[in-house]
């Protein structure tokens, strides 16, 4: 296979003493057996997505390496000095279960304190939620965490998180970007400064589930706590080191850990995908459920900010909910706690993102709090923080299994998450319900709300044209019509604009530029599109709503729902 001349260029540069034999010998190897791979480690640089650099592991420029995060660590200790001049800059990093982790962060440790920058590495895994509160309370400037969230094996990442404890936001991302792309790779400092690497673990650890036990212990009696059984897996993941502690020292006993899954292991050997939004991630979570006859079943993945949530439902059989349906649980359960404690006060918000769910919307107005809805990614929440410091945030979430609990983390946060899931579970079979006819209640009360998300993936070169031309087309060919509904309005966050059809007229939408585009329909659907930040994907995402009546047809409307998304799908030729 012909390697392109342009290409060829930058696989020779890295085949020169800025790189080491190892690196050198590789790229020799890949150029004579394996030249196509070769093409694809070398054709682009990787770049920050909505969830930072997240790439296969390997060598190249478009490959996560000692070289690409030694030359992003590179960058942003630049950016720092000038961001912060004349101060002692401190740095905290943490790491997953992924391979090459441990290494890959001891490569950025070495490099933060090769250029003067103090460091508190943590000494083993942790999971990105206790990163993102160690920024904040150890008073970094800024903070690494090591992970690719839930992509497969082969895959690492390395998120940037700011002094207020949230990702890497405007104007500091392109800012960030610029200086490390005026970098070159012999411009990196790899020579640590071994008295400027502290290691850090129990010390914070226990300072976080304290905090975790404190923001999510929502009145569950120590009797209600009791009855609840539980069944909890890490997925191989970082969860093991603090979910089991927070759910102890919160007073729940009964939790049943998976044990052939409880140690951390970057293979993920027992499942396809380390993935709790897809329920064979959870299928021997369930299998143990179901020994024992457990309530609720929880499951995290490998850095511990998304969380699945299976329970039983009306038939008694366990049932995963989607990231939707655990959002509007935990939010209206916080809303409820506000009110009932007299903290609602006309200056509260919750927030969520725009392919969420529209039934959050409606529980906002119920209860009088504002709403601040963002582009996908939980960086933008933590933003909404940092932007209304007059406000108080109760909590907020996305539909792909994240949430966050107030703000004393500043990212989504499967610890305390799972542990306000108990919560929930614990006082509704107290009071003789359960989380599943919780949910069905707010059904009847705010209307039946149902979600569908296809993702085609398209790998490589060719698929991010691919993906690239499908957002063109439906930008220069938009329907008018879904399912047999007219489209009514067109939402376009890369050109800003909220087209109305009927009327043509255009209004400014503002937040910041995003590829996605969403279609809002007569009969209150809507479908949104967006290519992944993180993953080779193209995501569609289909809400559609109607009336419940009674939790007793709760069925045939979901039914009915269900028939109606599918129709959408198929009359968009996505299925």
């Amino acid at each position: 296979m012909h390697i392109e001349p342009k290409i060829l260029e930058r696989i020779n540069s890295w085949l020169t003493p800025t790189f080491d034999a190892d690196t050198q010998e590789k790229i020799k190897d890949s150029i004579a057996n394996n030249p196509k791979d070769i093409q694809e480690s070398f054709y682009k640089d990787l770049e920050f997505g909505t969830g930072g650099m997240r790439g296969v592991m390997g060598v190249g420029t478009n490959r996560i390496n000692k070289y690409t995060l030694g030359k992003s660590t590179q960058g942003l200790s630049d950016y720092l000095k000038t961001s912060f001049p004349g101060e002692q800059l401190k740095t905290v990093i943490a790491y997953d279960c992924r391979n090459n982790s441990k290494s890959l962060a001891k490569v950025v440790a070495d490099v933060f304190s090769a250029n003067g920058i103090e460091v508190f590495l943590f000494e083993d895994l942790r999971p990105t939620p206790e990163l993102s509160f160690a920024v904040r309370h150890l008073n970094c400037h800024c903070g690494i965490v090591l992970t690719a969230s839930h992509n497969p094996p082969e895959y690492n990442g390395y998120k940037v998180y700011w002094q207020d404890g949230g990702q890497l936001v405007p104007p500091h991302d392109s800012a960030l970007i610029k200086v490390i792309n005026e970098l070159d790779y012999a411009d990196i400092k790899f020579e640590a400064n071994d008295s400027l690497i502290n290691f850090i673990g129990k010390d914070v650890d226990d300072v976080f589930v304290d905090a975790s036990v404190e923001n999510g212990c929502v009145g569950a009696t120590q009797d209600a706590k009791d009855n609840l059984k539980i069944v909890f897996t890490s997925l191989h993941g970082t969860s093991i080191t603090a979910v089991p502690e927070t759910l102890k020292r919160a007073g729940f006993k009964n939790v049943h850990i998976v044990k052939e899954q409880e140690v951390p292991n970057g293979d993920f050997p027992t499942v396809k995908s380390p993935n709790p939004e897809e329920p064979a991630a959870l299928k021997m979570a369930l299998e143990l459920a179901n020994d024992i006859d457990a309530d609720i079943v929880i499951g995290t993945d490998p850095d511990c900010d998304r969380l699945g949530v299976a329970v039983r439902n009306t038939e008694g059989e366990l049932q995963l909910l989607n990231g939707n349906q655990t959002m509007i649980m935990m939010t209206d359960f916080l809303l409820k706690q506000w009110k009932a404690e007299g903290k609602i006060k006309g200056k509260e918000f919750i927030a969520t993102t725009i392919v969420s769910t529209p039934m959050l919307v409606k529980l906002a107005e119920a209860y009088n709090v504002d709403i601040k809805i963002v582009l996908t990614g939980f960086k933008w929440i933590a933003k909404l923080i940092y932007d209304y410091p007059e406000l108080d945030f109760i909590g907020g979430g996305e539909e792909s299994f994240g949430f966050m609990v107030g703000d004393f983390v500043r990212d989504k946060d499967a610890v305390t998450s799972t542990l306000l899931a108990c919560e929930i579970a614990a006082i509704a079979k107290s009071q003789g319900s359960s989380f599943y006819e919780e949910l069905l209640k707010l059904y009847t009360q705010f209307g039946c709300y149902k979600e569908k998300l296809v993702s085609l993936t398209k790998k490589g070169i060719e698929g991010a044209e691919e993906i690239k031309q499908m957002m063109v087309d439906a930008r220069e060919n938009p329907f008018t019509e879904i399912n047999g509904s007219k489209v009514v309005k067109i939402e376009d966050y890369q050109s800003s604009t909220a087209k109305y059809l009927a009327t043509g007229e255009e209004k400014t939408i503002d937040v910041p530029k995003s590829n996605v585009l969403i279609y809002y329909t007569e009969d209150g659907s809507q479908v949104a599109l967006r290519p992944s930040g993180t993953e080779p994907k193209i995501k569609f995402y289909v809400s559609v709503n109607t009336g419940l009546d009674s939790v007793a047809n709760f069925k045939n409307t979901e039914t009915e729902l269900d028939k109606k998304a599918e129709d959408i799908l198929k009359d968009m030729k996505l299925i």
